[in-house]
């Protein structure tokens, strides 16, 4: 890849390239997913503005609900998605993990889980290392080339039987700002898609399976509809069968739950399901209703799959996704396993148990989880309870009505000292440890993502804006309290780290960007935006 090459391009990369990266960022591969960002950039940029101006509707008070001008997909009973491939027919386990963590890749195709989630999104600090590692490791895993020899000298391979692979690319928020288009930078999503199809479409269909995708983070059916037309445009570029892509959309924004037929409806011919993203569905419902105290949320611990705005959103996700032929997949279990500690151990299997045990009685085609230890309990429960490969046939939602009042239900329960000090403790460890370069981050025995940052400091956002009271005291929260428990946080993490690794782990980087989000009057749409540019200056040095 010449410099003088790139240039007539009109494309620029700013990030490191390697002999091993420049595999990856060939002139033919950045000039397809240039030409991608080209010519879908300014739709990707009318629908962010058009997020802006519904958020300022919801700010006024207008609530959503079913959309008017949509009724005839919804109620027209005729169409459905179309039928999955065969190695997308059983997903029972789906296992998810950062796509730049060689071990934790290697690791994943071989838990045992149906379905392995390489992830750019959520689970992954967007690093460039990171981000194009991500890439070298998908390509290799696919060749089955993929090795990792770790420090104490063991050596990590494929088993024979590996899980088949789904990508998730960033949000259609985010940049890539190491590649430049015309001097702007790329969509990111754009970036991450285009790269892994441009490079293993064909290899993957040699080898029996295919280009599958997760979708995260849409709000609109209008969003799908962009996927679609980039879905096409691509196989046409590439000569792929019209349908060879297929794409699971995470329903984990609330307006998004008042469009899943829709959704599926534009995605219909690349279609294979949607998905519970229970953590940022919860973050969303916070953001969107910021403005109105009527929806703030007890503790976090306290808003279960199971009550008020998430089980009607769950009822109503498998009802739709069977009636339009498309898999209802559950959301994440994020407990890992408890090393030394037998009961705690238990607990947390336990928990993972009842948890899949809800989700495969209500009729989900399969669920997640974020440990290779958790894969044999979540497929027992599955397994019992669901012998064929998937409840597409089931009736079990048939009847479920639900509605606008049903989806804005808020649960009720208490906010405690307890749960204020979680937010603070988990959502700075997990900003230290992502501007550190790590997404997948295990916290008080949870493997956390940029979701559970999310809500951690929308919370505190919400409860502070909205002068919230502790339920055992009547005390109000407040800036000062918050920061007084951030103060005893980092102090907590100093005593524990040592002077010197306390410094050099961000803590107090991350507890600066915590308080200028909570502190913020406006509610501030994602931490990660802002956490991206620090990355850029502390990885980087742009």
């Amino acid at each position: 890849m010449e410099a003088q090459q790139l240039e007539k391009t009109g494309i620029t990369v700013r990030g490191e390239t390697s002999a091993e990266f420049r595999e990856i960022l060939a002139l033919q591969a950045l000039e397809f997913v240039a030409d991608l960002d080209r010519k879908f950039h300014k739709t990707r940029e009318e629908l962010l503005v058009r997020r802006h101006e519904r958020q300022k509707k919801l700010d006024a008070g207008i609530l959503p609900d079913f959309l008017p001008e949509t009724a005839r997909i919804r109620n027209d009973y005729s169409w459905t998605v179309s039928t999955n491939p065969l190695d997308l027919q059983d997903r029972r386990v789906e296992i998810t993990g950062p796509a730049g963590d060689t071990k934790m890749v290697i690791n994943a195709f071989n838990s045992g889980a149906s379905m392995y989630m390489a992830d750019f999104e959520d689970a992954q600090s967007p690093t460039w290392d990171n981000t194009i590692r991500g890439q070298i490791n998908l390509r290799d895993a696919i060749r089955r080339k993929i090795r990792y020899n770790s420090p104490e000298g063991k050596e990590y391979s494929l088993n024979e039987k590996t899980a088949v692979l789904l990508v998730r690319p960033r949000g259609w928020h985010l940049e890539e700002r190491h590649v430049l288009v015309d001097g702007r930078p790329i969509s990111a999503s754009m970036f991450d898609f285009g790269l892994y199809l441009f490079h293993n479409a064909n290899e993957l269909l040699a080898r029996g399976t295919g280009p599958y995708y997760y979708l995260p983070k849409l709000e609109s059916h209008l969003e799908a509809r962009l996927w679609n037309d980039i879905f096409n445009y691509a196989e046409e570029k590439l000569r792929l069968k019209n349908g060879t892509i297929r794409a699971t959309v995470l329903i984990e924004t609330i307006l998004a739950s008042f469009e899943m037929d829709e959704i599926l409806y534009e995605l219909k011919n690349h279609s294979s399901g949607l998905n519970c993203g229970r953590w940022d569905y919860i973050f969303s419902f916070i953001k969107k209703f910021n403005k109105d105290p009527k929806f703030g949320l007890p503790d976090r611990a306290l808003v279960t799959m199971d009550r008020s705005f998430l089980s009607a959103y769950v009822e109503l996700l498998i009802k739709t996704c069977h009636r339009r032929g498309a898999h209802a997949i559950g959301g994440m279990a994020a407990q890992i396993p408890v090393k030394n500690n037998e009961g705690a151990n238990r607990i947390a299997f336990d928990k993972v148990k009842l948890d899949k045990l809800r989700e495969v009685k209500a009729g989900h085609d399969g669920t997640w989880v974020a440990h290779p230890g958790l894969v044999p309990v979540a497929k027992q429960v599955f397994d019992e309870y669901m012998p064929q490969a998937n409840q597409l046939s089931s009736n079990k939602q048939r009847d479920v009505q639900i509605g606008q009042k049903e989806l804005l239900d808020v649960p009720k329960g208490e906010i405690t000292i307890a749960g204020l000090k979680t937010n603070v403790s988990v959502g700075v460890q997990y900003v230290a440890a992502w501007l550190g370069g790590r997404g997948a981050v295990p916290i008080n025995n949870l493997m956390e993502d940029a979701a559970t940052a999310e809500i951690c400091r929308a919370q505190i956002w919400q409860w502070i804006h909205h002068k919230a009271r502790l339920s055992a005291s009547g005390e109000v929260i407040t800036i000062e309290m918050f920061r007084t428990h951030l103060r005893a946080e980092l102090d907590r993490l100093r005593s524990e780290f040592g002077e010197q690794n306390f410094k050099n782990s961000y803590f107090e980087l991350a507890a600066k960007l915590f308080d200028d989000e909570v502190s913020s009057v406006e509610f501030p749409e994602f931490l990660t935006i802002p956490a991206y540019e620090i990355l850029l200056t502390l990885k980087e040095k742009f």
